[in-house]
């Protein structure tokens, strides 16, 4: 329980503490007039509510990352909550604040466009592809998944083939409406929810009298004896929108077209990384008290087809009630298509960008959405488990690009570049690691040794080429 209480408690100081040091390295500029007034366009470009906003950012990044990849990547063992704790601090929330800042400064551009301004033409081509095919993924992910956990709560009559209709009917309403109708209404009702069932589960744990077996005292090493599963770089992966995710740099743009004032960027940001991280927190403190433990969850997902919905399911309705675990489960299938609808309008947003399309009318706003709703359906066909692997690794690589070129846009503007060039050597090493040592068909199934020794390569690498590019770039 004290470990618990004291990740909580350092979760929350970053905030105040790394937040604020990484908005004083930026310098904001609060008289800056923002791209939601100097733009405005009614769809995408408005001006609105500050809680709202963070409500938004909050639901867009949350999805199931921070729910089931916790569960999943507890049972590696004690490591997963210092990896949701110091990534969400120094690497995750660093990462969606600088992205968000830039897109601010740079009218609301598109992750791609921010990229390819730092790191050339050529990896901006590379990125607006990447980006796409990732929010695509993310969108069929979220179909798939919230889709079966309305199965297993609703009448036999409404089947999974039925939500699946339903959810992509809504993310196709919610593509193309502007973006204060569907999403702007909906979102504080789905964010209230997801709060309530962090904050139930936060209390039971707290004040229920369960014992949270974190087990630092018998060492880091992976509770995962299987060979397959080595903390790094699997572990990394595994817990992606709990501690570093680069699916969120494609949706800090989104709300930095309806932010009003600059100072509102570490709340938003920041902010709402921080918040997902003691999301995650509390769903991987959860899984090991209400299981017993690391062996015990590990036999339980083993029992269950490693579904991590069951377990969400049990704990949500033991734990809260009925009530309170209707709520909490509301926030759980909530918010995953929460992140859907948003991964589609901001693969519209990055197609737009890229072909010069304005999206005042509706009629080109659905010229541009309707190759990429084709794309999704036919992505939704793929097998789940699959599905969701490539989705992780390409998550994590997007972020390895988004970092990058953060890094050379603080160095270019004489700024301490250092906050995140660490976290991009580490997360390409994860990245090159992961692809080479997973097994296949999502990997090449290399010896661990060989995969994290090229990765570390491409890491160090990379740091050379920075370096001797870095003097040019302060001139340039």
């Amino acid at each position: 329980m004290t470990e618990f209480l004291i990740a909580a408690a350092v979760l929350i100081g970053g905030y105040f503490v790394y937040g604020a040091l990484m908005e004083r390295i930026f310098g904001i500029r609060p008289k800056n007039i923002t791209p939601a007034y100097s733009k405005a366009d009614g769809v995408d470009y408005i001006a609105l509510p500050t809680w709202k906003v963070f409500l938004i950012q909050f639901l867009n990044i949350a999805g199931l990352g921070p729910i089931f990849g916790a569960i999943m990547g507890v049972m590696f063992g004690p490591a997963a909550f210092l990896w949701i704790v110091f990534g969400t601090i120094f690497a995750g929330a660093v990462h969606d604040y600088f992205s968000g800042m830039i897109s601010l400064r740079s009218g609301g551009a598109s992750l791609p466009e921010v990229v390819g301004r730092e790191l050339g033409n050529g990896v901006k081509q590379v990125m607006r592809f990447w980006s796409v095919i990732l929010l695509i993924l993310v969108g069929a992910v979220f179909v798939v998944s919230p889709a079966g956990l309305l199965d297993g709560m609703t009448p036999a009559a409404l089947d999974k083939t039925f939500w699946i209709a339903a959810i992509f009917g809504y993310y196709i309403l919610a593509t193309l409406l502007p973006i204060d109708k569907l999403i702007g209404n909906l979102y504080p009702i789905f964010g209230l929810a997801l709060l309530f069932m962090a904050a139930g589960l936060f209390a039971i744990l707290v004040f229920g009298g369960h014992d949270i077996p974190t087990g630092f005292s018998d060492g880091l090493a992976s509770r995962q004896s299987d060979g397959a599963h080595p903390i790094f770089p699997m572990m990394f992966v595994s817990i992606a929108c709990g501690a570093i995710s680069g699916f969120h740099a494609t949706q800090s743009p989104m709300m930095a077209r309806c932010l009003k004032n600059e100072r509102l960027a570490r709340p938003i940001f920041y902010g709402a990384m921080v918040a997902e991280g003691l999301v995650a927190l509390i769903w991987a403190a959860a899984a090991i008290a209400f299981t017993g433990g690391y062996p015990h969850l590990q036999a339980y997902m083993a029992d269950h087809g490693a579904n991590a919905g069951e377990l969400v399911n049990e704990i949500s309705m033991t734990w809260l009630g009925t009530f309170g675990g209707i709520l909490a489960l509301l926030g759980v299938v909530m918010a995953p298509i929460t992140t859907g609808d948003t991964a589609l309008r901001s693969s519209r947003l990055i197609v737009a960008d890229f072909l010069h399309i304005d999206q005042k009318k509706i009629i080109k706003r659905l010229l541009v959405s309707l190759p990429i709703f084709v794309l999704c359906f036919l992505v939704m066909c793929i097998d789940f488990n699959v599905l969701w692997r490539y989705f992780a690794w390409c998550n994590q690589t997007l972020a390895v690009f988004t970092l990058w070129a953060i890094t050379v846009w603080l160095a270019r503007h004489g700024k301490a570049y250092i906050v995140t060039l660490l976290p991009a050597m580490f997360m390409t090493a994860v990245s090159v690691s992961y692809l080479l040592f997973a097994r296949r068909p999502e990997g090449f199934g290399l010896p661990w040794g060989l995969a994290t020794g090229i990765g570390c390569a491409v890491a160090v690498g990379l740091l050379i080429l920075f370096a001797a590019k870095k003097k040019k770039l302060i001139k340039h």
